[in-house]
C-alpha cells in the first residue's frame, strides 16, 4: 500500500512538472508572437513613412527615377516578405535603398532645408530606433523560448508536443549591420 501511494505520488509530480514545462513553451511562443507583431507595427510605420519620402524628394531631384524605382522596389520586397529571414533581407535592401535616397537628397540644398522633408527624416530616424528596439527585444523573446527548448526536461516536451525553434531577425550583410544614418 505504502509503495503504490508513493509510485502515485510519483506519477503525479511528474505530471505536474511536465504540465509546467508545456505552458512554459507556450507562454514562451505567445511572446515570440506577440515582440514580433510589435517588430511588424514598427516595420508598417517605416513602410508608410517611404511612399512620403521619396514623393517630397521626386519634387526636387526629378531626373533620379532609377532611385526612386529601388527604394520602391525594396519596400515591395519588404512588405511581401513571409519570413523572418525573409524579411531580415528585405530590410537589408530597403536600409541600402533608403541611404542611396539620401544620398541624392543631399545634392539638394533647397530640399534639405524643406520642413516636409526634414519632418519625415525625423519620422523615420524615430522609427529606425524603435524598429531596432523591437528586433532586439524579439530576438530576446526567440533566444528563451528556444534555450527552453534545447535544455532537459524541458526539450522532451518539445518534441513530444513538435514545438519549432524560432528564426532570429537579423541583418546579414556586414555593410547594413550599422545604424542607418538619415542626417544630414
Amino acid at each position: 500500500m505504502g509503495a503504490l501511494l508513493v509510485l502515485f505520488i510519483v506519477v503525479g509530480v511528474v505530471i505536474v512538472v511536465a504540465i509546467g514545462i508545456y505552458n512554459g513553451l507556450i507562454v514562451l511562443r505567445n511572446r515570440c508572437e506577440n515582440a514580433w507583431s510589435q517588430v511588424d507595427v514598427q516595420l508598417r510605420r517605416r513602410y508608410d513613412l517611404i511612399p512620403n519620402l521619396v514623393e517630397t524628394v521626386k519634387g526636387y531631384a526629378k531626373h533620379e527615377r532609377e532611385v526612386f524605382e529601388k527604394v520602391t522596389q525594396a519596400r515591395a520586397q519588404a512588405i511581401n516578405a513571409n519570413s523572418v529571414k525573409d524579411q531580415g533581407q528585405a530590410e537589408n535592401m530597403l536600409t541600402g535603398a533608403l541611404k542611396t535616397l539620401f544620398a541624392v537628397a543631399e545634392n539638394y540644398p533647397d530640399l534639405k532645408a524643406n520642413q516636409n522633408f526634414l519632418m519625415l527624416q525625423e519620422e523615420l530616424s524615430g522609427t529606425e530606433s524603435k524598429i531596432a528596439y523591437s528586433r532586439q527585444f524579439y530576438n530576446d523573446t526567440v533566444l528563451k523560448f528556444n534555450q527552453k527548448q534545447q535544455v532537459f526536461p524541458s526539450n522532451i516536451i518539445a518534441n513530444m508536443f513538435n514545438f519549432k525553434e524560432r528564426d532570429y531577425f537579423e541583418i546579414e550583410e556586414p555593410e547594413a549591420r550599422g545604424p542607418v544614418k538619415v542626417s544630414f
